[in-house]
C-alpha cells in the first residue's frame, strides 16, 4: 500500500530531508542549477530518474539504479532528480508519478520515456539499445548531442528573444502583462554587463521555449532610459529584477550563467501557473480526460442543491478552489458532482451512504482510490492529501477495476434548487360521502 501511494500523489510537504543517492554513488545528482549544463548541453546519452525520497517504489529501485550506473560508467551517464524537492524540473518534463525514468538521447529537449523493467540488467540493456540507436543516427547524418547549440547558434541564443525595453513601452510590455518578466538594467560600458550578455541571450531563447512565452527576459539600457532606472532604484550594473503583475518587483538573487538564469525562470513559471479548473462531471469525457491526463484526480460529491441551496454549494466549491490553488504545482485534476447525479461513480468509490459532502482521490493508472474521512474543510482536505502523500492513508480498488459509466447531465446553473411541480389531482369524480363511510 505504501508503494502504491507513492505513485498516487506528489508530496505536499517534503517530510523526508534525505535523498536516495550520495556522492559516493555513480549516480549523478541533478537539480535546476546543473541540469542544463550536465544533461541538455551534453553530447552523452543520459538516463535520468525523477524520484521522491518517501516513494516506496523509488527506494526499491535505488540499489538497482546504482548498480546500473556503475556498470554504465564511462559509457552512458546515469542521473537522478529529487523531483519532490525540485518540482520545477519534474513539471518541465511532465513527471506525474514516481519513479519516472527518461532517456535523453539525440534530441535532449524531447526525452523518451523508459518503459522497461526495474532491474539493473533491464536498465543496462535499455541504455545500450538507446546508445546503439544514437550511434546509428549519427552514422546516418543526424548530429545528435546537444541540439540546443544547433538551435541557438552554439549557445548564443537568439537576440530577438531578449525584449528591448524603453521608458515608453515598459509599463505596457511588462507591468500590464500577465507573464513573468526578468529585466536586466545595463550600461553599455559595463564589463559585467558585457559578460552577462551572451548568457542572458541564450537563457532568453531557452526560457521562451520551455515556458511557452509565459516567462520572458528583457533588457533596458539604463544610461539612456534614466527615468526607469530612477523609478526602480537602479544603482549598479547589471541589476536584474523580477516583475510579476500586481506585485512589487523583487531583486534577482541567482547566478549569472545561462543554467542559473533558466533554473530561476522555471521556478517562477512553476509559481505562476494557473490553478487547475474545477469542473463539474457533466459527461464521461470530462471524467476520463481529467483522471487520465493528471497524476491524481480529486472528486467531490456534494449534497443535492435542495439540501444546501446555492450559498451552501458555493461554500463547498470555494474550499475546493482554494485547495486546488494551494496545490496547483502537483498536477492534480479537480472535479465535483451532485449527490445522486452519478450513482455508478458513487458506487464504484463506496460513497453511497458515506454521507455528503464526500471526496475521493483516484489514481486512474492503478485504479485505486482513497476516501476523505475527515471534515470537508481546508484543514480536513489538506490532512487527507498529506496522509496520502506519505503512505498513511488506506486505499481500495475502484469498483469494477475501471472508471464507471457516467451520465450526461446539465451543468448547474448557479441557482437555488426548486422542488419538482406535482400534477394537480382531479377529485371531481370522487364521492366524498363514500370516503367518509370507510372504516379507518
Amino acid at each position: 500500500m505504501r508503494a502504491l501511494l507513492g505513485v498516487l500523489a506528489c508530496s505536499l510537504t517534503v517530510l523526508s530531508a534525505y535523498g536516495l543517492y550520495t556522492s559516493s554513488d555513480d549516480v549523478v545528482e541533478l537539480n535546476p542549477s546543473n541540469f542544463n549544463r550536465e544533461v541538455i548541453q551534453s553530447d552523452s546519452l543520459w538516463l535520468v530518474e525523477f524520484y521522491a525520497p518517501w516513494c516506496g517504489h523509488c527506494k526499491s529501485l535505488a540499489p538497482e539504479w546504482k548498480k546500473a550506473a556503475t556498470a554504465l560508467k564511462g559509457i552512458v551517464k546515469v542521473g537522478a532528480v529529487d523531483a519532490d524537492q525540485h518540482n520545477s524540473l519534474g513539471g518541465q518534463y511532465g513527471v506525474r508519478g514516481f519513479p519516472t525514468i527518461k532517456i535523453f538521447g539525440g534530441n535532449k529537449h524531447k526525452p523518451e520515456d523508459y518503459q522497461g523493467g526495474r532491474t539493473n540488467q533491464a536498465i543496462v540493456d535499455a541504455a545500450l539499445n538507446a546508445l546503439r540507436s544514437l550511434v546509428k543516427d549519427r552514422l546516418g547524418g543526424k548530429t545528435g548531442g546537444s541540439d540546443y547549440s544547433r538551435q541557438s547558434g552554439g549557445g548564443a541564443g537568439n537576440k530577438k528573444d531578449v525584449v528591448e525595453l524603453t521608458d515608453d513601452n515598459f509599463d505596457r510590455t511588462v507591468l500590464e502583462s500577465d507573464d513573468v518578466w526578468l529585466v536586466e538594467f545595463f550600461a553599455p560600458w559595463c564589463g559585467h554587463c558585457k559578460n552577462l550578455e551572451p548568457e542572458w541571450t541564450a537563457a532568453a531563447t531557452e526560457v521562451k521555449e520551455q515556458t511557452k512565452g509565459k516567462v520572458r527576459l528583457a533588457a533596458e539600457d539604463a544610461t539612456v532610459h534614466q527615468g526607469l532606472a530612477s523609478r526602480f532604484g537602479i544603482r549598479g550594473f547589471p541589476t536584474i529584477k523580477v516583475f510579476r503583475k500586481g506585485e512589487e518587483p523583487e531583486d534577482y538573487q541567482g547566478g549569472r550563467t545561462r543554467s542559473d538564469i533558466v533554473a530561476r525562470a522555471l521556478e517562477l513559471y512553476s509559481d505562476n501557473i494557473p490553478a487547475p479548473e474545477l469542473q463539474e462531471v457533466l459527461n464521461e469525457g470530462i471524467l476520463k480526460k481529467t483522471c487520465e491526463d493528471y497524476q491524481l484526480c480529486i472528486i467531490a460529491v456534494l449534497p443535492h442543491i435542495l439540501d444546501t441551496g446555492a450559498s451552501g454549494r458555493n461554500s463547498y466549491l470555494e474550499v475546493m478552489k482554494t485547495m486546488a490553488e494551494k496545490h496547483k504545482k502537483k498536477m492534480w485534476g479537480w472535479l465535483w458532482t451532485e449527490a445522486g447525479a452519478q450513482m455508478e461513480l458513487e458506487a464504484s468509490l463506496g460513497i453511497g451512504g458515506f454521507g455528503y459532502p464526500a471526496m475521493a482521490a483516484i489514481n486512474s493508472r492503478k485504479m485505486k482510490f482513497a476516501l476523505l474521512k475527515g471534515s470537508f474543510s481546508e484543514t480536513g482536505i489538506h490532512e487527507f492529501l498529506r496522509e496520502l502523500s506519505v503512505g498513511r492513508g488506506s486505499t481500495a480498488t475502484v469498483g469494477g477495476g475501471a472508471l464507471p459509466k457516467i451520465n450526461t447531465v446539465q451543468a448547474w446553473d448557479g441557482k437555488d434548487g426548486e422542488l419538482p411541480m406535482e400534477d394537480d389531482i382531479d377529485l371531481s369524480d370522487v364521492d366524498l360521502d363514500d370516503l367518509e363511510k370507510d372504516e379507518l
